[in-house]
């Protein structure tokens, strides 16, 4: 072999080797990749599976691939006598899971909270160093009542990691229920972080993969964790006033300050075919009024109202009923805590706020309004799932906790 072959032979191993590294390194990183990615069982549209009989179980669409926009998810109560040591798979474990996925910042906003593993995930992200903030309500904090020992138990692990707590320091209530991860991830919806909510309460949860969403919700919390403004004090509007989630339009209200309830009677007062709700209380005269209207106008009003709120005087159910509506008292033997207005097999109306002038003038609470036949597909199945075991109750009814009775304001 001649010096010029020698050369050319050398050179020819030398890209060779070039090659083989970069693709190696490629590989790695390709690799790398995909373990880091987010592993959250979130839900493209998909019809959800009949509710499992068992009582700690979630009621929650099948897994998509990972990457997809949005989950939803119910309880599924337990019948009394509760036992405690099968209170596991509800939706605390979602919610644990985006926390532990956080890296860079973890915001949570909640009314009630007592949940052990909640409290562990937010300490457990604290000491990787995610920047972690709490807001929560005055009563909360104090809590000398039932369930004291469990959520002061909950709020030693969080202020043990050096976790900082805003509260609200006023008579109205902070009754928000969401949380924020890495400015990507919202989970919101009617379910407080706490043990009755998750295993005894009809409750519901949605968890957005949304920059878009996620912005809204931290103005919001940022309003009052770092402002220190509650219910009307705080600044209107949203960043995003309207959100595109793949086929999803979405639609952000923050209360006192948005005027949500005015928002409701708007959508409900465009419904064409059908009105169905779910309300833990509904005391609103002006959302009542308009589905009443859609009534008389055609379009079928159906909905179940919480049975110990549904009996007081300022409840909309005795006029419902006058009017000759479809309404039923629930049947959980704890309470049904849903705020959820679906329209036209459409449109779904839900979040924290309960229909109520409290709600809409001096509490802190968030709202979506969800564009979407396969969003909404998910409710009106567990609408459908309420409505039976209203219609059929199969146990008596139990006295509810002093906090859920007063989150029930006219």
């Amino acid at each position: 072999m001649n010096r010029s072959t020698s050369r050319t032979v050398v050179g020819l191993r030398l890209v060779l080797l070039v090659v083989l590294v970069v693709g190696a390194l490629l590989g790695f990183l390709l690799l790398r990749r995909a373990l880091d990615a987010p592993t959250a069982t979130i839900s493209s549209p998909a019809d959800a599976p009949a509710a499992s009989a068992s009582p700690s179980s979630l009621t929650v669409p099948s897994p998509a691939a990972a990457g997809g926009l949005w989950e939803v998810a119910f309880t599924t109560p337990v019948l009394p006598p509760d036992d405690p040591s099968k209170h596991t798979g509800g939706l605390d474990e979602p919610l644990v899971a985006v926390i532990d996925r956080a890296t860079r910042t973890v915001d949570m906003a909640v009314y009630d909270f007592d949940l052990a593993n909640v409290a562990q995930a937010m300490a457990g992200a604290a000491r990787r160093g995610v920047r972690v903030r709490m807001v929560t309500d005055t009563d909360t904090l104090g809590n000398t009542g039932e369930d004291e020992e469990r959520i002061q138990a909950a709020l030693r692990v969080v202020r043990d990691a050096g976790i900082p707590i805003v509260h609200d320091e006023r008579g109205p209530i902070m009754h928000h229920k969401f949380t924020v991860a890495d400015g990507e991830w919202v989970q919101m919806g009617s379910w407080n972080y706490s043990d009755g909510d998750t295993y005894r309460l009809n409750n519901n949860m949605a968890i957005f993969r949304s920059r878009e969403l996620a912005e809204n919700y931290t103005a919001e919390f940022e309003k009052m964790f770092v402002q220190r403004r509650f219910g009307p004090n705080k600044a209107k509007g949203v960043p995003r006033p309207v959100v595109s989630l793949g086929p999803l339009r979405v639609e952000t209200y923050f209360a006192a300050q948005d005027g949500v309830a005015s928002r409701v009677v708007d959508r409900v007062s465009r419904a064409q075919r059908k009105i169905h709700f779910l309300a833990f209380s509904f005391t609103h005269d002006g959302i009542a009024q308009a589905m009443l209207a859609r009534k008389q106008a055609g379009v079928e009003l159906q909905g179940v109202f919480e049975a110990t709120g549904s009996s007081t005087r300022f409840s909309e159910y005795g006029r419902m009923k006058e009017a000759g509506v479809e309404v039923y008292p629930d049947g959980n033997a704890y309470a049904m805590h849903h705020k959820v207005i679906l329209l036209d097999d459409r449109t779904t109306i839900f979040g924290s706020f309960n229909f109520s002038e409290n709600a809409d003038q001096s509490n802190d609470e968030n709202l979506l309004i969800v564009d979407d036949a396969a969003f909404t597909a998910q409710f009106e199945q567990e609408y459908q799932r309420v409505l039976a075991t209203a219609k059929d109750p199969p146990a008596r009814k139990q006295p509810a906790p002093k906090r859920t009775e007063r989150q029930r304001q006219p």
